[in-house]
């Protein structure tokens, strides 16, 4: 692998890259609107392509799942406490905007902790967190049960479609010649599972989230794309350790269990997500209030699905910037702050 060590010198490497084609997917939707911001895009070699993957959690997440909490919400009464990004995002039959506007009670949080306060502080209301993310995210929503338990709360519980990253690599690889790996997530889970994934011929560089970390992610994938053999870099060795984090490991395991997973647009990856163990059934709002399977599905034209595959660029779906934008969103992609859509539309991208 050519030794560059400059930023200068990388910019100037992607910038007259002329090896073989190449595909990358930024699998972070944080990457996805950095290397926009960044204007990193406008300066890469036409032959290196970037793809915008599923790496947005509020994105994956099923409309259907946006039916329960509005079931919840105005079915049941519960008091549905979120961060705000999933307030706008269209289930099939309406948002947890439109429901809050009929008379539901949403509340905006800035963490899971603050909804068991919340409940904690209202005992005349059944309080429900939308327990929505992956494995950077899922402790503190395991946290938030823990502490419920501890200070002896019956009237809160998690909505949960937390995900696991693993089956979403394993389910994207053929999209994809080489992925810039979440830095956030292998912070929690170390990079055993990059290993294993090189092992099995898929390739990913581990980035961190600074221009320069996201230059230089680029620049050692590409160079170890064109040696022509699969593999694993750690290239954000400040924050990523082989071991992660085994104490936010050890809280997840402690309170959930895998579960097959539906992500929007791509379908069922099994063993993909988590839900509460049996013996916390008090506080998974599904068993606890009785939610019925949401089944109905509306059509819309949205290419979501297909935005989240790498299938096609946001911007190639008729939608797009037309009947579908941040003011009218019509697709989760859309709505997110980390979306594929967001960021086309925020930074004018075209390629």
């Amino acid at each position: 692998m050519t030794s560059i060590t400059d930023t200068s010198d990388l910019k100037k490497y992607l910038e007259t890259y002329d090896g073989p084609e190449v595909r990358i997917m930024e699998v972070c939707g944080t990457h996805t609107h950095e290397i926009f911001r960044q204007g990193i895009r406008n300066f890469l070699s036409p032959k290196i392509n970037l793809i915008s993957g599923p790496g947005c959690p509020v994105c994956v997440t099923p409309a259907s799942y946006i039916d329960e909490a509005v079931y919840l919400a105005l079915e049941k009464g519960c008091t549905i406490t979120t961060f705000g990004d999933l307030v706008r995002v269209p289930g099939n039959v309406k948002s947890l905007q439109q429901a809050r506007a009929e008379g539901g009670k949403v509340k905006v949080v800035y963490s899971p902790i603050d909804a068991e306060k919340y409940a904690k502080d209202h005992p005349e209301e059944q309080v429900v967190f939308l327990s929505v993310g992956f494995e950077t995210t899922t402790p503190s929503d395991v946290i938030s049960v823990q502490n419920a338990i501890k200070d002896k709360i019956n009237n809160f519980a998690l909505l949960t479609a937390n995900k696991t990253m693993p089956g979403a690599y394993e389910a994207m690889a053929s999209s994809t010649d080489a992925y810039l790996y979440p830095g956030h997530v292998h912070a929690i889970i170390g990079t055993q599972l990059c290993k294993d994934m090189a092992e099995r011929g898929v390739s990913g560089t581990i980035a961190g989230f600074t221009g320069e970390e996201l230059l230089t992610a680029l620049g050692i994938t590409v160079m170890k794309l064109a040696e022509g053999k699969p593999f694993f870099v750690n290239a954000y060795p400040r924050v990523v350790t082989d071991a992660g984090s085994p104490a936010a490991c050890a809280i997840v395991d402690k309170y959930l269990k895998p579960c097959d997973a539906e992500w929007r647009g791509i379908g069922m990856i099994p063993g993909s997500g988590v839900e509460l163990k049996d013996e916390y059934a008090d506080y998974d709002a599904r068993k606890k209030h009785s939610i019925p399977k949401m089944e109905y599905e509306k059509k819309t034209g949205c290419k979501c699905g297909n935005v989240l595959q790498g299938q096609i660029k946001p911007n190639q779906c008729p939608l797009f910037g037309k009947v579908c934008n941040p003011d009218h969103p019509v697709g989760a992609c859309m709505v997110s702050d980390e979306g594929a859509c967001s960021a086309f539309y925020m930074y004018g991208g075209q390629s």
